[in-house]
C-alpha cells in the first residue's frame, strides 16, 4: 500500500482536469440529493398539510425534474469517468510490458514470465473495472451525502443529532474492519494456494509417494493445509461479520433512531414534512449511497489493490529473484564440491572420489541447462555435477521434475540447450553411436528384450561373455527360477510373456555383464521387490565402474555413495545423512521411512 501510494498521486496529478470536471458534474448530483428531500418535505408542509393540493402537486413536480435530472449528471460523469480509467489501464498495460520484458532481458529464474499473459489481460481489466467503480462510489457516496446532510441541515438542526451517530458509528466500524480483513483475505488466499499446490504436487507423486513410503506423511501436511485454511476461512468469516454488523449500524440505526425521536423531534419544532423528507433523505439516497460504498470498499478496492501490487511492484520480486539466483549459485558450488573425506569404513569408490581432482570424472555436468522449447520453462537450470569414478549416486526427486532428462544427457540422446556433458573426459554431445555405447549402458524403465535366447540377451553388450560368466550372474541376480522356466540359456525368450519385472531383470544382468564403465539405470527397477531391488543394485554396485541410479525408492538413496536431490528451484548432492539436515525436500520424500537395507558396507 505504501509503495502504491505515490504512484497514484503521480497519476492523479497529472489529471486534474478530467478531476475537476468530474467533480462539476458531481456537484449537480448533490443539487440532485438535495432538492429531492428538500421538496418532499415542502410539499407536505407548504402544500397538502396547509390545504393547498396545487403547491404540492408543484413541489413533488420539482422533485421529479431533480430524478430525472439524474440521467444527464450519469451521462456526463461516466464520460469524464473514461478520462481517468483508460490512461490507466493504458499505464499498466505498458508497465507489465515492460516488468516482462525487463526480466526476460535480465534472464531471471524460472526462463519466461509465466505471469505476464494474465497481468496484460486478467490483471489489468479487473485493474480498470474496480477503479472505475471505486470512482464511481466514492464520487457517488461524498456528493450525495453532502447533498442529504445539507438538506437535513436545512429542513431542522435536530435531525443531524438524531441521524449523525449512528451513521457515523456504523462507518467507522466498517473502516475499522478494512486493515484486519485485508490481512484474513491475503492469509485466506496464500492458504488455499498452498493447500492446492500441496494437492497438485501430491497427485503428480503419487507413484513417488508410494514407492517412498512417505504417503502418511503428505497426508498429514494436507491435513494440516486444510486446518490452516480453515482456520483462515473462520478468521475471515469473524471479519466479514463485523462488517455485516457496521452495515446494519450504519444501515438500519439511523432510520430506527428518527423513528424512536419524532415525539423528541416534534417537541423541537420539527414538521411532519421535515420528518418525512427527512426519511427521503435516508431512504433514497443516504443509506443506499453508504452500502454501495461498503461494498465496493470491501471488493473492488482488495481487488484492486491486490492487482495493483503486482502490476506497479516489481521492486521486491526483484529482490526476491536475485536472491534466488545468488542461492542457486551457491547451490551449484556445493553440487560441484565432493562431500566429506571418507572414513576408513567408505568404499572404495568414495576413496577414489576423495582424490577426484587427480583423476578424469566419470561424469562431468558443466553448467548444464534444457529446456523443450525456446520458451518453455528449463527442466534442467545451470547444473554443475561431478561423480567420480567408481563412485554410486542415486537421483531422487517429484515426478516430472527431470530425472530422466538427466539420465538422457548424460547418455548422449539428449543434447543440452547450454553447457556441456562429460563422461570419460569426453563430451558426449553429437559423439557416435558406437562411441557411446563403449562409454555408458543406459537401462530405460519399459526395459527391452528380444526374442531370442536367454544366452543371446544376457550377453548382447558383451557377445565374448563365457557360459560360465552368464551363469554366475544369473546366480547373482536371482534369475535362475526364470532361466530354468524358459529352458536354460539356450531357452527361448518371448518377451510378451515375461512380466515387467522379469524384463528388468534380464536388462539389469545383460548391464552388469556389459564392459561399458558407466551403468545409468532410470528407475530400471521400478517393477521389482524391494529385495529384488536391493540385491540388484548391490550387484550392480560390486560391478567395476561407476553407477548413476535415478532412485524409484528411498532406499536407493540409502545405499548410494551421495544422492542428487532435484527439486525445480535448486540442486542439492550429498550423502543420505547430510541432505537429512540440509534437504527440506529430501526429509519430506524421507517421511518416516526408516528401516529397509542399510548402505553397503
Amino acid at each position: 500500500m505504501r509503495r502504491l501510494t505515490p504512484s497514484a498521486r503521480r497519476f492523479l496529478a497529472h489529471r486534474k482536469g478530467v478531476l475537476v470536471r468530474l467533480a462539476l458534474w458531481s456537484l449537480a448530483e448533490s443539487g440532485q440529493a438535495f432538492l429531492v428531500g428538500y421538496a418532499v418535505a415542502r410539499s407536505v408542509d407548504e402544500g397538502f398539510l396547509a390545504g393547498d393540493p396545487g403547491r404540492g402537486l408543484l413541489w413533488l413536480g420539482a422533485a421529479l425534474v431533480g430524478v430525472l435530472f439524474g440521467a444527464p449528471v450519469v451521462r456526463g460523469v461516466f464520460a469524464q469517468l473514461a478520462g481517468v480509467t483508460e490512461p490507466l489501464r493504458d499505464g499498466l498495460v505498458r508497465r507489465a510490458v515492460d516488468r516482462s520484458m525487463d526480466r526476460a532481458a535480465r534472464g531471471g529464474p524460472g526462463g519466461t514470465d509465466r505471469a505476464a499473459v494474465s497481468r496484460l489481460t486478467n490483471q489489468v481489466e479487473i485493474a480498470r473495472d474496480s477503479f472505475a467503480g471505486l470512482v464511481l462510489t466514492l464520487r457517488s457516496f461524498v456528493f450525495t451525502a453532502v447533498g442529504a446532510l445539507l438538506g437535513l441541515l436545512s429542513l431542522h438542526p435536530a435531525l443531524l443529532v438524531v441521524v449523525l451517530p449512528p451513521l457515523a458509528a456504523g462507518l467507522a466500524l466498517f473502516l475499522v474492519t478494512l486493515r484486519p480483513m485485508a490481512a484474513a483475505q491475503r492469509r485466506a488466499l496464500a492458504a488455499d494456494e498452498a493447500l492446492g499446490d500441496h494437492a497438485a504436487h501430491a497427485r503428480a507423486a503419487l507413484r513417488d509417494l508410494t514407492a517412498c513410503g512417505t504417503g502418511p506423511g503428505a497426508e498429514r501436511r494436507g491435513a494440516d493445509l486444510v486446518a490452516e485454511a480453515a482456520a483462515a476461512a473462520r478468521t475471515l468469516a469473524g471479519w466479514a461479520a463485523v462488517r455485516t454488523a457496521s452495515l446494519g449500524v450504519a444501515g438500519h440505526l439511523p432510520v430506527l433512531a428518527l423513528l424512536l425521536a419524532v415525539e423528541w423531534l416534534r417537541g423541537r419544532g420539527v414538521s411532519a414534512g421535515a420528518l418525512l423528507g427527512a426519511f427521503t433523505y435516508l431512504v433514497q439516497s443516504l443509506l443506499p449511497a453508504l452500502h454501495t460504498l461498503m461494498t465496493a470498499l470491501g471488493a473492488a478496492g482488495s481487488r484492486l489493490l491486490v492487482v495493483l501490487d503486482r502490476i506497479l511492484g516489481p521492486e521486491q520480486e526483484q529482490e526476491q529473484e536475485q536472491e534466488q539466483e545468488q542461492e542457486q549459485a551457491g547451490t551449484r558450488e556445493q553440487v560441484r564440491e565432493p562431500g566429506p573425506a571418507p572414513s576408513s569404513a567408505s568404499p572404495p569408490a568414495a576413496a577414489a572420489f576423495a582424490a577426484h581432482t587427480a583423476v578424469v570424472p566419470a561424469v562431468d555436468l558443466r553448467a548444464v541447462t534444457l529446456s523443450y522449447g525456446v520458451r518453455a520453462e528449463p527442466v534442467l537450470d545451470a547444473l554443475d555435477l561431478r561423480v567420480a569414478p567408481g563412485e554410486h549416486i542415486a537421483v531422487v526427486g517429484p515426478s516430472g521434475i527431470g530425472k530422466s532428462t538427466l539420465t538422457r544427457l548424460v547418455a548422449g540422446t539428449l543434447a543440452p540447450s547450454r553447457g556441456e556433458v562429460c563422461v570419460a573426459g569426453r563430451v558426449v554431445t553429437g559423439r557416435p553411436a558406437a562411441e557411446l555405447a563403449a562409454l555408458r549402458v543406459l537401462v530405460p524403465q519399459e526395459a527391452y528384450v528380444f526374442s531370442g535366447t536367454v544366452g543371446d540377451n544376457l550377453a548382447y553388450l558383451r557377445t565374448d561373455a563365457s557360459r560360465s560368466e552368464l551363469d554366475t550372474a544369473v546366480e547373482a541376480f536371482g534369475l535362475r527360477p526364470l532361466v530354468d522356466r524358459l529352458g536354460g540359456l539356450d531357452g527361448t525368450v518371448r518377451p510378451a510373456e515375461l512380466s515387467p519385472g522379469e524384463r528388468q531383470l534380464l536388462a539389469l544382468v545383460r548391464a552388469h555383464l556389459s564392459p561399458a564403465p558407466l551403468l545409468l539405470l532410470d528407475e530400471a527397477t521400478c517393477h521389482l521387490d524391494p529385495a529384488a531391488e536391493a540385491r540388484a543394485e548391490e550387484n550392480l554396485a560390486r560391478r567395476p565402474g561407476t553407477l548413476l541410479v535415478v532412485a524409484h525408492r528411498l532406499s536407493s538413496a540409502v545405499r548410494a555413495d551421495r544422492t542428487l536431490v532435484l527439486d525445480g528451484v535448486r540442486a542439492e548432492c550429498g550423502t543420505h545423512e547430510e541432505l537429512l539436515s540440509r534437504s527440506p525436500l529430501y526429509r519430506e520424500l524421507t517421511g518416516h521411512w526408516r528401516t529397509g537395507p542399510s548402505r553397503r558396507p
